[in-house]
């Protein structure tokens, strides 16, 4: 029987991540996107409670694709994908593919990684998937059939995600695939907010991000940081 693939996102319906991860899953069964209207990095797992949200069926840019926008959070996306948008539960839950790593403490705040964590509550196989904002990413472009396949084969426990990042670095640079990689507990980013004074006595705070790229070995950031296809799981509900 044909499986049936979800796949949602943080950075809007209309992201080049989102084609290229949808594009590649057609290969593995049918496949379905549920994904935000618009921008929604970085609001982790939250949901829409108190206000209604709207789904719009989509005009997808590829043939078999089913696709809706959503006015809510990624969450969201997952939760009335799998209640009311499809016919039966999906097998798996995509998503991404994120433009920037979902790593170190940055997970906490991924909305990437807060739609498969949903996916996973919901009892579905559930994969994120990432990679820098900048470059031509021509390490996903190049394994990013390989790993889906692997992860997809690849059995999790209750509440339990695969979360891959993928380098940026030329092919002749890259050093493999690493897998079973811890949470770094270092920042991934060291943050500080500006400040800002108005004439109305308000001040205003404007967050400035410098990467951290110091990390203990065995870790996601280490990983990313060597070159590496890092792989690792992420718990749910501990």
């Amino acid at each position: 029987m044909k499986k049936r693939i979800l796949i949602t996102n943080d950075d809007g319906i209309t992201s080049p991540g989102l084609q290229q991860l949808a594009k590649a899953a057609r290969q593995f069964g049918e496949v379905w996107i549920v994904a935000p209207e618009g921008q929604r990095s970085a609001v982790s797992h939250c949901f829409t409670y108190l206000t209604d949200i709207v789904v719009k069926e989509y005009d997808y840019p590829l043939e078999g694709v089913k696709a809706f926008s959503c006015s809510g959070m990624p969450a969201d996306c997952v939760r009335v994908g799998i209640q009311n948008l499809l016919p039966e539960k999906p097998d798996y839950v995509f998503s991404g593919i994120n433009q920037g790593f979902n790593m170190a403490a940055d997970i906490q705040y991924s909305g990437t990684v807060g739609a498969v964590l949903e996916g996973a509550f919901w009892g579905c196989h559930s994969i994120a998937f990432s990679h820098d904002f900048h470059g031509d990413h021509k390490i996903t472009a190049l394994y990013l059939s390989e790993m889906m396949e692997r992860c997809m084969s690849m059995p999790l426990g209750k509440n339990q995600v695969w979360n891959i990042n993928f380098p940026e670095c030329e092919p002749e640079e890259f050093q493999g695939v690493l897998w079973d990689r811890t949470v770094s507990e270092d920042p991934f980013y060291e943050d500080y907010y500006e400040e800002t004074a108005h004439a109305d006595g308000s001040h205003s705070y404007h967050v400035v991000q410098k990467r951290n790229w110091k990390a203990s070995e065995g870790t996601d950031l280490d990983a990313i940081m060597t070159n590496h296809i890092s792989v690792g799981i992420v718990n749910n509900l501990k």
